[in-house]
Formats: C-alpha cells, sequence, structure tokens
C-alpha cells in the first residue's frame, strides 16, 4: 500500500501496471478519491501509455455517477485554503496534500482583497452548488481563479457538472503524469 509521506512508489507506467489491483487502486485514489474511479481504472490495466491511461481516466470520470464526483471533491481544498487547515479535507496530509498546495501556488501572491473576495466566492459557490469549487489551478494566479469562480456562479447545475468533470479530468491528467514519474 501506498505510504503518503513518501514519495510515489510508482516509477514508471510499467511499474504501474505490474502493482497488484489494491496497490494499483491506493495509487489512483492519490489522483482522483473516488473509488470506482480508482477501481474502475485500475481494472483495465495494462496500459500502453501515459496517454492511454489518462484517456480511460477522462471517461472514467465523465461517466462516474454524481456521488462519485462529490467522493473526488470532497478530497480537494478550497481555493486559497491550505489542505489540512479546515474545510473539506481538513487532517489530509502526504502527497495529494503536497500537490494541491503545488497545484494551488498561484495564490501565493495573492493580496489580501484578492484572497478575501475568493473566500467568499468559495461560500457562495458552495451555498449555490452544495460542493467545493473546482478548477485546474496549475499555471493560474490567484485573480484568474476568481475570475473564472465569479463566471461559473452563473451556470445552472448541469453546466457546472459538466465543468466539473472536465477540471476533474485536467486535474487527475497531471496527477498521473506525477504519479508515472513523467512530470514533478
Amino acid at each position: 500500500m501506498s505510504n503518503v509521506h513518501s514519495a510515489p512508489q510508482v516509477a514508471g507506467l510499467a511499474a504501474f501496471n505490474a502493482l497488484g489491483i489494491e496497490e494499483a487502486e491506493a495509487e489512483l485514489l492519490a489522483c482522483c478519491a473516488c473509488r470506482d474511479f480508482a477501481a474502475r481504472v485500475a481494472a483495465s490495466r495494462p496500459y500502453r501509455d501515459l496517454d492511454r491511461l489518462a484517456e480511460v481516466a477522462e471517461a472514467t470520470v465523465r461517466s462516474l455517477d454524481w456521488s462519485g464526483v462529490r467522493e473526488a471533491l470532497a478530497a480537494h481544498p478550497r481555493i486559497g485554503e491550505p489542505p489540512g487547515e479546515g474545510g473539506p479535507v481538513a487532517g489530509r496530509s502526504g502527497r495529494e496534500a503536497a500537490w494541491s498546495r503545488r497545484e494551488q501556488s498561484g495564490v501565493a501572491a495573492a493580496g489580501r482583497e484578492v484572497l478575501d473576495r475568493l473566500t467568499e466566492g468559495n461560500r457562495a459557490y458552495e451555498r449555490r452548488f452544495g460542493h467545493v469549487y473546482l478548477i485546474c489551478a496549475t499555471g493560474l494566479s490567484a485573480e484568474e481563479m476568481l475570475a473564472r469562480l465569479t463566471e461559473r456562479l452563473g451556470n445552472d447545475e448541469d453546466t457546472e457538472r459538466d465543468v466539473v468533470r472536465a477540471e476533474l479530468a485536467k486535474i487527475i491528467r497531471l496527477r498521473l503524469a506525477k504519479l508515472l514519474g513523467a512530470a514533478t
């Protein structure tokens, strides 16, 4: 099983393909914290390359029932809120928390006003949609994340669910690359 306090145990696609089913599922849960997702993607091994793994992962996310998506969302911290410091993922640590911190690094340089607006926007989003605001934050500034949050508050529920699935798929693709050592 994965030790959340160490570097990923998987070093490359061949090693991932060779894992036992429980170990593969545990590794995939670091990329998407939905048990159904992890079971389905692990069961579809072996993969010929990262692109094929990412394609299957995306198709799986898009086919999850909404309760599965909500399970995955529960592992994501609010934008601008460090993992393990309250909110939906209080107490989480290890590589998922480290990945979240790096993914959200664009908020580090934000001023107090932008951070306060993100906090308020997160609350408004959660009241409107009933779950954490999810965005693939890698490479985005706090201002960009806030602008997208504000824009998405105008979505109807079905549109927003489609956006959430697409953002989750982007995050998973990046995390799969990290898991397999293809990116840091």
